[in-house]
């Protein structure tokens, strides 16, 4: 059997996985979307399903920004690791400069409260519980203040104390940016695993062994052990990977991958996890994929996989919760949004604050997980004053996304379309004074088009918008692109509701 990568689509970056008797759990990071970190099971490594989220709670994830110094802050690469019947997982809110971790006896949760490592300075946190009960904490130092390069201390893993003074044990291999590590006992040895190079086309895996915790660390002969620069593989970027026994006893490899649009070197998605098998040569060392690089397609071995082709998705609104694959960005407020105020609806009610802002506003959106796709979503919509809008957004973050929307202004209602891009805000407009509408988005690898189709039936092309714009490399930022429904009272708090009936996502074939 055939599995294609990668195996979860669309901004789902720094994987980490844990074996449980037959069953696998796996976290990737959410920077400021709400609630935090997907958690996934799967029975054979290939077919994810999400099961929930692990930080659910504001007191568990305040995003309320304290600098605006990156696009991207939130939640940096968590991992995820199972010992003595809990779950353990640890990450770094960037929002917050704090490095902490959660456990929950149920991956489903609830999770437990934060347990906060005090006066670290470091990221990309990893676990790992050894055999003679000593917990080990490791992690990346934050870059600029010297001596880069994973550290790592012995940790009180019942009060979040660290027992020793952080001790530098491995520089790497001379790539920039050492982080994502991993630890891991195998026949004896101590294997650490990081990445490299940067989350960019240059990104890497390497590893290093040593008989003692502490090292001192051999560098593998053959690093880098995984990285598709300087190839045309239709995945790039692969690094920050942690490794997995299956219970067949065949090795595996999760890690960050992601899909350059094929006319360019430019990505939107975001960054994907992939899966690729392990090898292991006669001298102890390991290397992923074939020849140290990750490919589309590969062998599932005994893995028991089921190939079938994502449908169409449907979201009616109809319970009082929201499914899982939706997002808020940033920490929601109460009475920005309801699923009771108009039954089988969502309704939203503007915020202050625009999709600019970096403050919590009115959104919830789904990750945009195919190049090909198609997205609608009927609206009903009454502004009564002038500035209040709301409607549809294809979002990379606050400085870079399109909408197609209805606002009012100079008491008229129109219909708009927006492109901001950085400094540059253009938009386009009809006048529309209809109570409903259905707002309609199709995409392709280049390109986002949006319409809008009246009571009537017909249909109306208002702009278009190049998925370039809102690509990694130009909007920057380490997340990927959303798409969701939105409200603002551009400037003050809107009195009027934005009921959304449905919203259909709709994969087409990938070209």
């Amino acid at each position: 059997m055939i599995y294609k990568n990668p195996v979860i689509s669309g901004f789902h970056p720094d994987p980490s996985v844990c074996k449980v008797g037959e069953e696998y759990y796996l976290v990737t990071s959410s920077f400021e979307y709400f609630p935090g970190v997907p958690i996934y099971h799967s029975v054979n490594l290939v077919n994810w399903k999400q099961i929930g989220y692990v930080l659910t709670q504001e007191s568990q994830l305040p995003l309320t920004r304290i600098h605006s110094y990156t696009t991207s802050q939130g939640i940096y690469a968590p991992t995820i690791r199972y010992h003595n019947a809990r779950f353990y997982v640890i990450t770094t809110n960037v929002t917050v400069g704090k490095t902490f971790y959660v456990w929950a006896e149920d991956p489903k949760g609830p999770w437990s409260e934060p347990v906060v490592i005090e006066n670290l300075r470091g990221f990309d946190p990893s676990l790992f519980f050894d055999d003679d009960g000593k917990v080990y904490l490791t992690y990346a130092h934050f870059p600029g203040f010297g001596n880069d390069g994973i550290f790592q201390a012995e940790l009180d893993i019942d009060t979040g104390r660290l027992l020793n003074e952080p001790v530098l044990i491995w520089h790497g291999t001379g790539g920039h940016s050492p982080e994502g590590p991993h630890l891991y006992k195998i026949n004896g040895w101590y294997y650490l695993l990081i990445a490299e190079g940067g989350t960019e086309y240059g990104h890497m895996v390497t590893v290093a062994r040593s008989r003692k915790p502490f090292g001192e660390y051999e560098s593998c002969p053959n690093n880098p052990i995984v990285s598709n620069r300087s190839s045309d593989k239709p995945i790039q970027g692969t690094g920050h990977a942690d490794l997995v026994q299956d219970h067949n006893g065949e090795w595996w490899s999760v890690m960050l991958g992601f899909r350059p649009v094929k006319t360019s070197k430019l990505h939107h998605l975001g960054r994907e996890t992939n899966l690729a098998p392990v090898a292991w040569d006669e001298d102890g060392w390991p290397s992923i994929g074939l020849n140290g690089q990750v490919d589309v397609e590969y062998d599932a071995k005994s893995l028991k996989v089921v190939n079938k082709e994502k449908g169409e998705d449907r979201e009616d609104f109809s319970n009082h919760n929201l499914s899982l694959e939706w997002n808020f960005y940033r920490n929601p407020l109460a009475e920005s949004w309801s699923l009771t105020e108009k039954p089988d609806h969502l309704t939203l009610y503007g915020q202050a604050a625009a999709l600019n802002d970096p403050l919590a506003r009115s959104f919830i959106g789904r990750r945009l997980q195919h190049f090909n796709c198609e997205i609608s979503t009927f609206m009903e919509f009454q502004p009564i004053e002038d500035g209040e809008e709301a409607g549809l957004t294809v979002f990379m973050n606050d400085q870079f996304h399109y909408e197609i929307a209805k606002k009012r202004k100079n008491r008229k209602c129109y219909l708009i379309f927006r492109r901001c891009v950085g400094s540059i805000n253009k938009i386009e407009e009809v006048e529309f004074n209809e109570p409903s509408v259905n707002l309609r988005v199709e995409a392709n690898d280049t390109m986002f088009t949006f319409s809008f189709l009246t009571v009537n039936g017909n249909e109306t092309v208002i702009g278009s918008g190049e998925t370039a714009f809102l690509s990694t490399q130009i909007a920057g930022g380490f997340t990927g692109v959303y798409v969701g429904m939105y409200a603002t009272g551009n400037g003050r708090v809107s009195n009027s509701p934005a009921c959304f009936d449905y919203f259909i996502y709709k994969p087409s074939n990938e070209k």
